[in-house]
């Protein structure tokens, strides 16, 4: 029996490698914009049909394994194709200074106050610093010199380089810079290697310590560990208090949504519970946008 994958509504970088697939096959001819709306759905019925499968243009896993003639892709990577877009984040996209962490860069935020961006610079001008210097090209040793710097020194250099009323914005050419980088083999590998180990790796030790089994539950934890920093005391002990009385996965996962919701800032609070309850249920608006994890590749499978 094949399982339901990607459909129209997914986003993201999977969405993206089934596009290049599909050009690449001759079924596609848009704009490889990593956005399945109707002309990859239509470019999936045209590959189903030359399979001889059933026409249904949702890439089911069969589908997939058809067309990128690969395994699907793993949970980890369907978890961060959702969250990254619920975020607003890319493997390329570059923030300034808007909230203290200097700069914001990549799939999942890598930030440099947190020392992950400066981190995954590093590693890749370890591997080949040809890399670093076609992005970053005179600006690279200025790069290395800031990543390595104090905090204080990286601040004011973050405060430099952003721009806008808010901060948000980078200037050029930095933006640039930094979205070049962003588009290099290597630069993506470490951003999903960070990803999986600081992110995906404690969402799962959270997932077990709950009982939850299933992918909405590890998508939902995973969600957590990036927006919020993980399940704080209070949460986890109202989780752990309300357990008993959660009958199944569903109840298991609603609780937790609701629980980490009402210990985050009161600013905030209503929206984190709409994000964490679409994940927790598989389905529901965010930020505007309705979400249906089925088409997301997400659903009551084990993980």
């Amino acid at each position: 029996m094949s399982r339901p994958l990607f459909a129209r509504g997914a986003k993201g970088h999977l969405v993206t490698r089934m596009q290049n697939a599909l050009t690449a096959g001759g079924f596609y001819s848009g704009g490889v914009d990593g956005d399945y709306g109707g002309g990859t759905e239509r470019a999936v019925s045209a590959a189903q049909q030359a399979a001889g499968l059933p026409d249904t243009g949702r890439a089911d896993d069969v589908t997939w394994k058809g067309v990128m003639h690969a395994d699907i892709p793993p949970i980890f990577e369907r978890c961060l194709q959702l969250t990254a877009r619920i975020e607003g984040h890319g493997f390329t996209i570059v923030a300034g200074n808007f909230d203290g962490a200097g700069l914001t860069w990549g799939i999942i935020g890598f930030t440099l106050k947190g020392g992950e961006l400066g981190a995954i610079v590093r590693e890749v001008f370890a591997t080949n610093p040809a890399v670093v210097q076609r992005a970053f090209a005179d600006r690279t040793d200025e790069l290395m010199r800031m990543i390595g710097a104090d905090w204080g020194t990286q601040l004011a250099w973050a405060d430099q380089i952003s721009a806008g009323p808010t901060k948000a914005t980078v200037v050029e050419p930095w933006r640039s810079a930094f979205a070049r980088f962003g588009t290099e083999d290597l630069a993506q590998a470490s951003q999903l290697r960070h990803a999986a180990q600081d992110y995906f790796g404690p969402a799962v030790q959270t997932a077990s310590r709950f009982g939850l089994t299933t992918e909405l539950g590890i998508s939902l934890c995973f969600d957590v560990h990036v927006q919020n920093g993980g399940v704080k005391p209070a949460a986890r002990a109202a989780v752990e208090a309300g357990l008993p009385g959660a009958e199944d996965q569903e109840a298991r996962r609603v609780l937790v949504a609701n629980a980490v919701a009402d210990q985050a800032s009161p600013r905030y609070q209503e929206d984190v519970r709409a994000r964490k309850l679409t994940i927790a249920t598989g389905d529901g608006v965010v930020h505007g946008e309705h979400l249906t994890l089925e088409s997301w590749g997400l659903g009551e499978f084990p993980f």
